[in-house]
């Protein structure tokens, strides 16, 4: 486990924090009305059938979407190195070297950004009436459990993931208040700036 702990950038920590927050909150409320609403495939009854459930479930979905967005586009201009990489499929050969846990997180990081984007995307197809309505069968409403079944998975690898390779320090670093100079807000627009004229850089 790393001794020291590591500097994010405040940009990736204020996206990744409203993100993450964003998404346990959708995951919770969409267990929830799958458990009053549905329950097929097991259940807990924890809560009854609830309107509402499916109002709240849909608005973190709708504030899912520029979030999400916004930190998908970052992690591939700026955060690039820490998802899949052209040589990953080829590094997954070195078991049990440093390398290979690297690119296990690289993978686990992007399959929660595809997972995420899945279920927002499914979600979006969703029609508010069909469980009130009792119509359980519709192709985009098991696509959505689906892709609610993988946003736990790769949640639950990203965080393992996170843990295996930068200990707790790491995690601890999501949610560090320290800023740097360069990293100050008021560089922001001057940074967007330079992005904007060469998008390339």
């Amino acid at each position: 486990m790393p001794s020291t702990k590591p500097y994010q950038p405040l940009v990736l920590r204020l996206l990744h924090g409203i993100t993450a927050l964003v998404v346990i909150s959708a995951a919770i409320t969409g267990f929830l009305v799958y458990d009053s609403w549905d329950g097929r495939f097991g259940r807990l009854a924890l809560t009854l059938k609830n309107r509402e459930l499916i109002d709240i479930h849909g608005t973190f979905g709708f504030f899912l979407l520029p979030t999400l967005i916004i930190l998908t586009i970052y992690s591939i201009r700026v955060g690039y190195r820490r998802l899949i990489q052209a040589d990953s499929f080829s590094k997954l050969k070195e078991v049990g070297k440093p390398i290979w846990w690297y690119t296990l997180q690289r993978f686990a990081n992007t399959l929660m950004l595809i997972s995420a984007l899945f279920a927002l995307l499914t979600g979006k197809f969703q029609d508010e009436n069909w469980l009130p309505q009792g119509i359980l069968t519709q192709p985009w409403y098991y696509a959505h459990l689906l892709a609610w079944c993988g946003v736990v998975v790769a949640l639950a690898l990203h965080l393992l993931m996170s843990v295996k390779v930068g200990g707790v320090p790491l995690l601890i670093s999501m949610f560090d208040a320290k800023i740097r100079a360069e990293d100050s807000p008021k560089l922001w627009s001057e940074k967007m700036k330079n992005w904007l004229r060469n998008p390339h850089l």
